[in-house]
């Protein structure tokens, strides 16, 4: 128990495991951003460590086009009871970027430069399981729009997102 709060109750735990995340790119280095994707949504790579310390699984991995899910947890909750809102963040930014690296050659990575949400309806644990997706609008040479929403379990649109994420080549040896 908390020495702070006893009349709280007795303090929770969450355990968190990863995978090296140098053994997860050693093992990814040569393929596609599609083929990553798709092997950690087929859970034969280990996703990013932000993933397991979030909770949330990659479910559609197709070419400019990510889903991802999230059970609603209270060790993710604000005060207010609801999903924290860089929980959401956390989710959309990783669909996102993982849409626009879908459509990158071997050794290619994307990486985020800007991000704007908007919060539209709150999430709670009655929220259900929800869905974070990210899906390219349009790609030029150097960067990718892409689009992302988190619906709850009910399909309703929580959180709208859009973004620019940078595509870069892997250096000249």
């Amino acid at each position: 128990m908390n020495d702070a709060t006893p009349a709280l109750g007795a303090d929770r735990s969450r355990v968190v495991t990863w995978v090296d995340p140098a053994a997860g790119r050693s093992a990814t280095a040569g393929l596609s951003g599609l083929e990553i994707m798709q092997g950690i949504r087929d859970r034969r790579f280990p996703p990013p460590p932000m993933a397991a310390l979030i909770g949330f699984d990659c479910t559609v991995a197709e070419e400019g086009r990510i889903a991802m899910e999230l059970d609603s947890r209270e060790d993710l909750e604000n005060l207010a009871g609801m999903l924290h809102g860089g929980a959401a963040a956390t989710v959309l930014d990783t669909a996102m970027g993982a849409a626009a690296h879908t459509l990158l050659p071997a050794g290619w990575i994307s990486v985020t430069l800007d991000i704007k949400l908007t919060y539209m309806r709150p999430i709670t644990l009655r929220s259900g399981r929800v869905r974070g997706t990210g899906r390219v609008l349009n790609r030029g040479r150097q960067t990718a729009y892409v689009e992302g929403e988190l619906r709850d379990g009910r399909d309703a649109l929580c959180v709208h997102a859009v973004g620019n994420f940078s595509l870069i080549a892997p250096e000249r040896g």
